[in-house]
């Protein structure tokens, strides 16, 4: 299958989180989702998949509070198995441990389960379909929302258990809520380079990089204007975005000061903020 986070695409390949317990997060992160732990610092765990690169982190604010309603912030972000077998091997995982889902779906391109870590941060597991299955009209791809069939995804795995995340497993992509469509538009797109590959109907949009399906989504499903998270909130803090060169991510950052938006260097890290105060980490 055709790779598309790598070079020369444009994607999503970690996100820092803002939890309240992290001793109940690690569990969730190493119990329910199965990945390693790579790094403890403070208040502060990083996990890995491969065992080298960090593609979850967890923070623990003091004195936390729960996410307010209708703000924009993380809808979810979206962690990508190699394979059908993994996924049922994922829900088999849930099933045992009874860990609650919102639910799932085949989406046409990818089938997907849906479910929420201990502070509703929401997330997203999949597994891609093959893309010459996809439903491709020129440049744009559609995407259904179809019953999950989860006995057959089950049963492909026969009698094997899940043990933790394959190495290969990465963030596939990330949704967003924002609280102006057209602004946001602007910005991934005019600013980031990101393509249009489909509208559903007024309220969301999916971008991506290269012809993939979505490495972003982006809604107004929490209001028209919705305002962003308090700083003292659970949720996230920010996702990184991978540029393929220095180059690449230099005319990026053009781009965005020449459209009007601040650019924030911290050291040796670049930083903006989308037009509803969504964080964004530029690396390479």
């Amino acid at each position: 299958m055709k790779s598309y986070h790598s070079k020369p695409n444009i994607y999503v390949n970690e996100i820092v989180l803002k939890v309240s317990d992290l001793d109940r997060s690690i569990k969730f992160y190493t119990e329910i989702m199965g990945f390693s732990i790579l790094k403890v610092q403070d208040r502060e765990v990083v996990f890995t998949a491969d065992g080298f690169n960090p593609i979850i982190t967890i923070i623990e604010l003091e004195d936390a509070i729960p996410k307010p309603p209708r703000r924009t912030g993380l809808y979810h972000f979206a962690i990508l198995l190699p394979s059908r077998y993994y996924l049922g091997l994922f829900l088999k995982n849930l099933k045992d441990k009874w860990y609650p889902i919102i639910g799932g779906a085949n989406h046409g391109v990818s089938e997907a389960v849906y479910l929420e870590d201990p502070d509703d941060n929401g997330i997203e597991v999949y597994r891609d379909i093959e893309p010459s299955k996809w439903d491709k009209r020129g440049d744009r791809i559609n995407m259904v929302t179809e019953p999950l069939d989860y006995d057959e995804i089950i049963a492909e795995t026969g009698d094997d258990k899940w043990n933790k995340t394959p190495l290969t497993t990465i963030i596939g992509h990330i949704h967003l809520h924002v609280g102006d469509l057209e602004k946001a538009k602007d910005f991934y797109m005019q600013g980031l380079g990101f393509d249009l590959i489909m509208e559903a109907g007024n309220s969301a949009i999916f971008l991506s990089s290269g012809g993939y399906h979505h490495h972003i989504g982006l809604n107004i499903w929490n209001g028209r204007n919705a305002p962003p998270l308090p700083a003292d909130s659970v949720g996230m803090k920010y996702y990184t975005i991978h540029f393929p060169d220095e180059k690449a991510r230099e005319e990026r950052i053009k781009k965005l000061e020449d459209l009007g938006y601040e650019v924030i260097k911290e050291n040796e890290d670049i930083f903006a903020k989308d037009p509803s105060e969504n964080l964004i980490k530029f690396a390479l």
